[in-house]
């Protein structure tokens, strides 16, 4: 999905949300209130019920199509998250909403964690979970963890933007997870020869990484085997032992696991990064990227 689109989405759901709200309110003291129950399976909308609440809003573009991917208790437990792949002339993309409690009102964009220390659970799981290969002391104040997919075009775009965060932070440590997107046909695959060829070789990972991006538009899913064997053995691996490798359900496993970890913390699309647990756009300008950066490092 174009950015022109995503925000088109965003801002409708939003404009309905508010719009509706704001018409239902009264002016009033605040005042403190019990919790929202958790939402049970009684309670989440249908996905008729969601259907329905996107045809109304989406129906006058024939060229735009959705399907309901999920329908869950959010985070937050009063709150049921709905993920939707919305489908236009661009392209495909995951969109996420919340639902109110009395499934009154849907709340468009993405849950931030709030609090004195808002981004510590998330940086926990991630020096926890984050097994992929890394660059950097493995002490660094600030350590980042990018999920990616090699068949991406963004990844492939942000990659100049993480190699120069990285020649300019160099007391930064850089862990890199697989996070192959369904709607990519061969991502899968080149996850799993990436997994393979970094735990073989640590410095070939990433000549391999710099390969795929570079040859992205000449692989294909019938030739993906083929063209990514190469690349490992170019990148100084053995690329017909990666290939063996590839094939392996331990090998599954793995891409498996670090994909899990991301929609744990909360990934649904790449490129995406999080510098001790914060979430980062990396389509930010590069200046307020290594402020972040930098201030992560005094914060610590």
């Amino acid at each position: 999905m174009s950015q022109s689109l995503r925000k088109l989405v965003v801002l409708l759901l939003i404009g309905c949300a508010a719009t509706s709200f704001a018409a239902k309110q009264k002016t009033a003291p605040a005042k403190p209130h019990p919790a929202a129950p958790a939402a049970s399976a009684a309670h989440l909308p249908t996905e008729a019920t969601v259907n329905d609440f996107l045809k109304h809003m989406f129906g006058y573009d024939a060229s735009l199509t959705w399907k309901v991917d999920s329908i869950k208790p959010a985070k937050d437990p009063a709150l049921s998250e709905v993920n939707v792949i919305m489908s236009g002339k661009q392209g495909s993309e995951k969109v996420t909403f919340y639902v109110s409690p009395d499934n009154q009102y849907a709340i468009s964009g993405n849950m931030v964690p709030f609090g004195a220390h808002p981004f510590a659970e998330t940086a926990e799981k991630l020096i926890q979970g984050a097994k992929g290969p890394s660059r950097g002391p493995a002490n660094a104040t600030v350590t980042l963890v990018e999920f990616s997919d090699l068949q991406c075009p963004h990844c492939k775009e942000a990659q100049p933007t993480i190699e120069k965060l990285l020649a300019d932070e160099p007391n930064v440590r850089f862990i890199s997870e697989n996070f192959p997107l369904a709607s990519h046909n061969w991502a899968f695959k080149a996850a799993s020869f990436a997994d393979c060829v970094g735990r073989e070789n640590n410095a070939a990972y990433w000549k391999f990484v710099d390969s795929v991006y570079s040859q992205q538009q000449n692989i294909t899913e019938s030739n993906a085997t083929d063209k990514l064997t190469e690349l490992a053995t170019a990148a100084g691996a053995n690329g017909k032992a990666t290939a063996t490798c590839a094939d392996q359900p331990a090998t599954r496993g793995h891409v498996e696991q670090a994909v899990n970890l991301g929609k744990e913390v909360g990934v649904t699309g790449t490129p995406a990064l999080f510098i001790n647990g914060r979430g980062t756009n990396l389509g930010i300008p590069y200046e307020m990227l290594k402020q972040i950066v930098d201030f992560a490092a005094k914060e610590k």
